[in-house]
């Protein structure tokens, strides 16, 4: 009789050992690892003299590296992969080193260390919410941080707007953060104004990038919790992107009838959202938000298309469509 195979532990150890892939990335970016093979040093002894590290070291985590295929290696000289070329390189413009500012900060990862509790309760500990009603100092490094990542979804917002051609807009940018989206926009049609909407201290982020970028003159800022301030009314769109996930659906479709009541008629509240199919298993990445969700938030979630649809049709919008978009994330516009 045969023996049958044992299954192979792999999977469990690469999932236990998931910390280490993270601190090799920080450790990487922080050192411009990525960026000195672009530039040309290959060897352990050229990129260890361009990072100032020691050989030792740059040969270990080149090595880690490679072995989680964010390197390649051919003999002893070591080669970015394309998708380390594109995004860990600070010669390319999509650059995303500058993100785990946010998404690998202290204030973020802590909040998975106590995840099991969090499982038993169902809902985060007060101290770990990142949606606490006040002004916190991990939204302004979302801010600094998650520009360049928000950028091509911000390009499909306009061309799925057809902003360039759509005359005269009011624009009103909720939780704007680091203002990317409304900013593009801006940049987008010289018609264009922008009121972002967030915390004093967030704002003059987005304040700071709207000057760089050429449209600080239409660009204005209204401080304050997004949930109590007063819009004003007459918008031509609601930018609502990267907020909804962090509240029960209750809350979301309250939020959503203030909004209604800020846009004209015929307005566009546009959602940008990690959205998992029916399943709530895939695709991998928006399906997954859902844990980061759960171990930050009260009540937040990763929420399907039908979910949506069914807040922005309680809230009183007449249409809602959804646009994917050539990232894990999806713009659903709701027409008033």
């Amino acid at each position: 009789m045969t023996t049958p195979a044992m299954p192979s532990p792999e999977v469990f150890f690469a999932e236990t050992f998931a910390f280490q892939r993270t601190a090799a990335m920080k450790a990487a970016i922080e050192l411009e690892l990525f960026t000195a093979i672009d530039e040309g040093a290959d060897s352990v002894g050229a990129i260890a003299t361009r990072c100032a590290a020691s050989e030792r070291g740059i040969r270990i985590l080149c090595d880690f590296l490679t072995v989680n295929r964010q390197l390649s290696k051919t003999g002893d000289r070591y080669q970015l992969t394309p998708e380390s070329a594109t995004f860990l390189s600070k010669k390319s413009q999509a650059y995303l080193g500058g993100t785990l500012g946010f998404l690998a900060a202290p204030d973020i990862v802590k909040n998975f260390d106590r995840l099991a509790e969090t499982v038993r309760r169902g809902t985060v500990a007060p101290e770990s919410n990142t949606v606490a009603g006040h002004e916190q100092d991990h939204w302004v490094l979302f801010a600094r941080a998650m520009a360049p990542m928000m950028m091509p979804a911000a390009f499909g917002i306009a061309d799925l707007l057809q902003i360039d051609s759509a005359g005269s807009q009011r624009v009103l940018d909720i939780a704007a953060g680091h203002g990317i989206f409304g900013i593009v926009l801006a940049q987008r049609n010289p018609k264009v104004e922008v009121i972002a909407v967030d915390w004093p201290a967030v704002l003059a982020v987005a304040t700071e990038l709207a000057r760089k970028m050429g449209v600080g003159d239409r660009h204005r800022t209204l401080p304050g919790d997004a949930f109590k301030v007063d819009y004003g009314t007459g918008f031509d769109v609601a930018l609502i992107t990267n907020f909804l996930h962090h509240f029960d659906p209750p809350t979301c479709t309250s939020f959503l009838k203030k909004v209604a009541a800020a846009l004209k008629p015929g307005g566009k509240a546009v959602f940008l959202e990690f959205v998992p199919n029916d399943d709530r298993v895939s695709p991998p990445i928006s399906a997954s938000f859902s844990l980061t969700m759960l171990a930050g938030t009260p009540s937040g979630d990763a929420y399907t298309f039908a979910q949506l649809k069914k807040m922005a049709i309680d809230a009183g919008y007449t249409s809602v469509s959804a646009h994917p978009l050539p990232m894990p994330e999806t713009v659903i516009v709701a027409t008033k």
